[in-house]
């Protein structure tokens, strides 16, 4: 485990304490489990965010009817910016 210090306001201090010791957990613990818990909800896995991507293939069509931008994107992006 690595050692860290953090600030809370008293309010923060004393709702953690209540949470921890209805949990029966440590107040240590209570934060390491929120912490992993916040994290998780907003960082996905890899494995989620590839089956997300996935999802995506063929989703969305060129509006030209392109099927070789895969190919040819320097090309398409050049016209773009001509």
């Amino acid at each position: 485990m690595v050692r860290t210090q953090i600030q809370l306001t008293e309010r923060q201090m004393g709702k953690v304490r209540r949470a921890a010791r209805a949990q029966g957990v440590s107040v240590a613990e209570l934060i390491r489990r929120l912490i992993d818990r916040c994290i998780d909800a907003e960082m996905p896995d890899t494995a989620e965010r590839y089956a997300r991507a996935a999802r995506l293939l063929g989703a969305f069509q060129d509006k030209d009817g392109a099927m070789d931008v895969s190919d040819r994107h320097d090309r398409y992006l050049q016209r773009i910016f001509e």
